[in-house]
């Protein structure tokens, strides 16, 4: 027997969809009993199944495998409750622009036992609201409802290729119980669809004008600067820009980054900010934002120069999503990074006979040589400092982030060139980046959004990504704030990273609370009532008795766990986390105690 679930379940597979993240409910009998079939069949599932004890998990966990597979999972989940439950993984995958096809089933329609499906349980009639998909439309790419079996595969089809078009994202598809319980046909279910006619939509390049102006400005340019942020989200432009950066000598800054754009290592990276003051714009006449969501924050006193000649390339230029967002700019650009990259370099390399002059190419060089070496040498005095000058003891950040750095490359087997990091530290965002010092493309992720909760989830997803991509990583690490690590359900990911082989090793910056509101009210009422107060009396602390973050994964999923509260004891504890991860195969947490907010 054959349902609209078989037919799902075989075009996610043809479809290319290897995993299936799930939170099963009364909507599912259909799903149960085919997964039961393939099974008996052929001895195992079509797609890998991965039970998630919470929706929120599932859909970060699903958005951690697409990042590093560039490829789409399935996220399944339980009535208008289940699609609540993604919570505000949503509204990542939506700003993340994260392939996900989500499916969710619906309360039956009908009371009536001549219909297979139909309402037999008392939760159905609170479950059967009026507009199920209203719950998540705003930020999805596509919502369907699927009304039959017959056409079930070409409606899968059609959310996959909108879900990975540009600008791409998640996709939302439903149907009620009656419709997946609907019996087809051996034929209907063996049809075959070629996937081949299903591509997404090829990425727009420059215009022929666009490619002459903006190039024309860089040749002129005396202190050109790109400003960039999720680029790198397509691995394939990071060796691009760097060719661009280096054949005319341009600075490339980094605005509240999603993923490595650039290598570390790179001579012409001269600075990165997640919304702070950027005095490189005072002096940069050139400026292309490449695929990035804020460039600058207008109200920190950022603003380029008045003759600053500003160039946009974007898949999506205007930002048509956001309520407001504008940059004053000459050339608004909707193009595909890579492409426009591709472009900008046979311009240039064309053009090179006539050539940028010697000397303000040298000029160039040196300034670059200049600021890099100021803002590298900053971070490394920053490392040097070891405790906080109030008490001695209470580990500085930049300190404890390199020693992760350093216990990373000195306990794995590729000295830390393998590794995946996955950063969800939000107040100690730029200080994560720029002292882990991510070197290769996709060896950074993040949510690229705002809500809380992403990374451990993330990281159980981007495990059983790696092995689908081969990545071979030899471990990933989430850092994290405590307040994260409470809002990723601990408990559901550390019990899914068990069952599932997935370990993986956690930092949890605790400062004992969310600063990030304490930040947001100081940036209004900066002298104001509540500037001196304490986090627990500002109501944004966890303390005095905090939770004990790491014996919450020990208890779920079997892991190892340890709180640090001094300097001097971070080589030891985090080296054996890394060694527990890698040779034991067990998750690990280490709750680093960091200045309390």
């Amino acid at each position: 027997m054959y349902t609209t679930a078989s037919v799902l379940f075989k075009t996610f597979a043809e479809a290319g969809i290897t995993h299936a993240f799930v939170n099963w409910g009364n909507d599912h009998p259909a799903f149960l009993e085919e997964l039961e079939r393939e099974r008996v069949d052929s001895g195992k599932t079509v797609v890998e199944i991965v039970t998630c004890p919470h929706e929120m998990v599932a859909l970060s966990a699903a958005q951690g495998y697409a990042q590093v597979t560039g490829k789409p999972a399935a996220v399944i989940v339980h009535v208008d409750v289940g699609t609540q439950g993604l919570a505000g993984a949503v509204h990542n995958v939506d700003r993340g622009h994260t392939p996900v096809l989500i499916f969710a089933g619906a309360a039956p329609q009908s009371s009536d036992k001549r219909l297979k499906g139909t309402k037999n349980e008392w939760p159905m009639w609170l479950q059967d609201v009026p507009d199920q998909p209203s719950i998540v439309r705003q930020y999805m790419r596509y919502t369907a409802q699927l009304q039959s079996g017959k056409n079930a595969a070409k409606m899968v089809l059609r959310a996959l290729q909108i879900a990975t078009s540009e600008p791409k994202g998640p996709v939302y598809l439903w149907a009620r119980r009656e419709t997946t319980e609907e019996e087809v046909e051996k034929s209907v279910f063996e049809e075959k669809l070629d996937i081949t006619r299903w591509p997404p939509v090829q990425g727009p390049g420059l215009a022929p004008a666009a490619i002459n102006s903006i190039v024309e400005a860089l040749f002129e340019a005396r202190f050109p600067l790109i400003i960039t942020a999720n680029s790198g989200r397509n691995p394939k432009t990071v060796p691009l820009l760097s060719t661009l950066s280096n054949l005319l000598a341009i600075g490339v800054f980094t605005s509240c980054p999603s993923a490595v754009c650039i290598p570390w290592t790179h001579p012409n990276y001269i600075g990165l900010s997640f919304g702070g003051k950027n005095d490189l714009l005072d002096h940069a006449d050139v400026i292309i934002l490449l695929d990035v969501d804020i460039p600058w924050i207008d109200s920190k006193g950022n603003k380029p120069l008045d003759d600053t000649r500003v160039f946009v390339i974007d898949a999506d230029p205007l930002k048509t999503t956001f309520g407001w967002s504008h940059v004053d700019a000459e050339l608004l650009c909707k193009a595909d990074p890579e492409v426009a990259l591709s472009q900008l370099i046979e311009a240039v390399e064309t053009r090179s006979a006539t050539g940028l002059a010697a000397e303000k190419l040298s000029g160039r060089k040196e300034r670059l040589t200049a600021l890099r070496s100021h803002w590298t040498n900053s971070q490394a005095e920053a490392e040097n400092v070891k405790f906080m000058a109030a008490d001695s003891t209470t580990p500085t950040v930049p300190f404890l982030l390199a020693t992760l750095r350093n216990a990373v490359a000195s306990q794995t087997p590729g000295k830390g060139e393998k590794v995946l990091w996955i950063n969800e530290s939000i107040s100690n965002y730029p200080l994560t980046w720029v002292h882990l010092r991510p070197e290769h493309p996709g060896s950074m992720i993040a949510s690229g959004a705002s809500s809380l909760g992403y990374a451990l989830g993330a990281a159980v997803g981007a495990y059983l990504g790696g092995i689908v991509a081969q990545k071979e990583y030899d471990l990933i690490t989430a850092v994290v704030g405590d307040g994260v690590f409470l809002f990723g359900v601990p408990a559901s990911a550390y019990w899914m990273a068990r069952r599932y082989n997935t370990p993986f090793l956690t930092v949890v910056l605790n400062n004992g609370g969310w600063f990030s509101p304490k930040s947001s009210m100081l940036g209004v009422y900066p002298d104001g009532l509540g500037s001196s107060a304490s986090g627990q009396q500002l109501t944004v602390g966890f303390g005095p008795d905090m939770p004990d973050y790491s014996q919450v994964a020990v208890a779920a999923g079997g892991a190892w766990g340890k709180r640090v509260e001094r300097a001097d004891e971070l080589q030891a504890a985090l080296e054996e986390a890394v060694r527990v991860v890698v040779q034991e195969k067990r998750s690990a947490v280490v709750d680093c105690i960091i200045q309390s907010i």
